[in-house]
């Protein structure tokens, strides 16, 4: 019974944390630009409202591997869970590095190549659609499977004490973010700043990695990505809640 009590309290604690980063991640986004390829300011503010961003959008669909591991760690506390968390953001911090250092190459060699008037609404398209055609790749399999099942994730990445925590929380985020980076990438083509987007991209990757409709969810994402990603390119008027320049 005490480990039940244990594994409610900890599911618990991380649908709160997962509300509040939601509530600061909303707020934070009113009277933001919420077009394509939004402006993404000084890197310690970005990686500041990226991470409770990922917080908000992936600690729904990694309860299960956080759970499981708050489980198989017998602590008394949620300290060793805690620290796997930390460890699966840290990844997503890493991943916000990669696309801030992207953004800012961009803008450094090619500026303003990104404006909507330009080559915007081109790279916003072709990107969704690089991303439904990721979707049907073996690498992408691979690392939803993983994502699916963290029994056999967390069997055969096991490492004891604390730090083990923190280790294992790594090894989840890297097969997490190698599931889900197309969709994030799409998530800045369409507006990263956006409400809406946001909360159709948590929604996608809650759909793929929980329910038990596995190819099902991914050819339903696919199919959104490539719908998507045309109307972006042939008739972005038409693509609802898309934030357009003037």
């Amino acid at each position: 019974m005490s480990a039940v009590r244990n594994e409610r309290s900890l599911v618990a604690l991380l649908l709160v944390l997962a509300g509040l980063a939601w509530w600061s991640s909303l707020d934070r986004m009113q009277g933001m630009d919420a077009g394509p390829w939004t402006g993404l300011g000084t890197l310690g503010w970005f990686l500041g409202l990226w991470v409770v961003m990922m917080a908000a959008m992936m600690l729904p669909s990694a309860i299960p591997a956080v759970a499981l591991y708050g489980g198989l760690a017998r602590d008394r506390t949620p300290l060793p869970a805690l620290l796997f968390v930390g460890g699966y953001l840290a990844v997503w911090a890493a991943a916000g590095l990669v696309a801030f250092g992207l953004a800012a190459v961009a803008d450094r060699f090619a500026g303003g190549v990104l404006a909507w008037d330009r080559a915007g609404r081109w790279a916003a398209g072709t990107t969704l659609l690089v991303a439904a055609a990721y979707q049907l790749t073996p690498l992408k399999d691979a690392c939803l499977a993983r994502c699916r099942s963290p029994l056999a994730l967390l069997l055969g990445s096991w490492r004891p004490g604390l730090f083990g925590g923190f280790r294992l929380g790594l090894s989840s985020g890297a097969w997490c973010a190698g599931c889900c980076w197309a969709l994030m990438a799409s998530l800045f083509a369409l507006g990263v700043m956006s409400v809406a987007w946001t909360t159709l991209v948590a929604g996608l990757v809650a759909l793929e990695k929980i329910l038990p409709w596995r190819h099902i969810a991914t050819a339903t994402t696919t199919a959104l990505l490539v719908v998507l990603g045309l109307l972006l390119l042939a008739a972005p008027g038409l693509v609802p809640a898309l934030t357009l320049p003037g």
